[in-house]
């Protein structure tokens, strides 16, 4: 199947440790799969709820459709994550445990329906997050001593 990802959260690596991903489906309106198809959804500030029954996508921005009219979507409002019984069981038994998340990486499109990339994720350190910035720089310069080598 081709994927066409839409949008990432660049964030999610740096913030968290990712434990466990999953795929999951989005209950959208007509004029909210428009908007995702153009590009114009917004992961920043978005995270999962878990409910026990029902997952759900929230504070995700997918901004209104030009050309629908009067009928066009909530921005802001939270939307349905189909997700199987037991991955659902799974995630309400992650975020349980202390300091544990799940949080949303990435929108994709495949087979023409959108999917979202969900992580169950722990949290980063201050000091994890300043190895991973010297891990990265300590890499850069690697790669430009290679450059001038050759």
């Amino acid at each position: 199947m081709d994927i066409k990802v839409v949008a990432t959260n660049r964030k999610a690596r740096f913030e968290y440790f990712l434990l466990e991903e999953f795929e999951a489906g989005l209950s959208l309106q007509g004029s909210e799969i428009k908007s995702i198809r153009a590009g114009q959804i917004s992961l920043a500030e978005a995270y999962i709820k878990v409910d026990g029954m029902n997952a759900w996508l929230v504070e995700s921005h997918v901004a209104p459709y030009e050309q629908a009219n009067r009928n066009n979507h909530d921005p802001k409002r939270p939307r349905r994550l189909l997700l199987h019984k037991k991955e659902i069981k799974k995630l309400w038994d992650a975020i349980r445990q202390k300091g544990v998340t799940i949080i949303p990486t990435r929108v994709y499109l495949k087979g023409g329906r959108a999917k979202l990339e969900i992580a169950i994720a722990r949290g980063k350190k201050l000091y994890d997050k300043r190895a991973a910035i010297a891990r990265r720089e300590t890499d850069r310069e690697i790669e430009r001593q290679i450059r001038t080598r050759e």
